[in-house]
Order: C-alpha cells, then structure tokens, then sequence
C-alpha cells in the first residue's frame, strides 16, 4: 500500500495529499530555488502528478512561470513555497511544507547545483 504525505502552506489556504512512493527526494542550491524559497538549500521530492491532490480550501495553488518547462507554486494568501509544478506530469514539493518531514524515505539522496551555495555553508 502507498504511503501518503499531507502537508500544506503556512495559513492553511493550501493543502495537498501525495500519494507515494516520493521519487527523487533531493536539495538544491540554484539561485532559482534560492530566490523562490529565500533559502541558500531547497529540499524537494517529486510525485507524479496524478498523485498529489489539493486538499485545501484554496484549491490548487499560484503559480509563475519559472521556465520554458515549470512554474513555482506558492500560496495566494500567505506567500508560502509549495514547490514546483512541471509540464511533464510531476509536481516537485518542497519538504518544508510536509506536516511529516522527518521520515526517512524524503531524506534527500543528492544536492544538485551544490557549488552555487555559499562557501561558509557546511550542508
């Protein structure tokens, strides 16, 4: 039986249920995943699209054009970082946006884009 991860935006407007397994948990240090987050390391992991459905009284949340292939996801009402929303059937989230973070399967398994976070940074 899959396992299913909740988790949601910071007011609450947001919601989602994913249903596992998470595929590609990784972090990411781009200058992208910087300015979308406000953070130096982004941690996110992938679900196929037809997985993840959005719970929240809001629906599905706002998203901006990142790329010719994705668009960052956020909350309209509080600002909050979900994750990403790609053209092929993937939604990446963000782990901080889990009510669960902690468990092992979300671990991350690689950081990309690891030589763009700053140098004093020991993750």
């Amino acid at each position: 039986m899959a396992r299913t991860y909740e988790g949601g935006c910071l007011c609450g407007h947001i919601r989602f249920a994913a249903e596992g397994p998470a595929l590609k948990p990784h972090s990411c240090s781009c200058k992208m995943c910087q300015r979308h987050s406000g953070a130096v390391i982004l941690h996110w992991v992938e679900f196929p699209a037809e997985n993840v459905r959005w719970t929240g009284p809001g629906g599905k949340p706002s998203t901006w054009r990142s790329s010719d292939y994705s668009s960052r996801s956020f909350c309209p009402e509080c600002g909050a970082t979900l994750g990403a929303i790609d053209d092929k059937p993937v939604v990446a989230l963000v782990l901080g946006s889990f009510d669960s973070n902690n468990r092992k399967e979300l671990a991350p398994q690689y950081h990309s884009y690891v030589g763009k976070r700053p140098k004093w940074s020991a993750a």
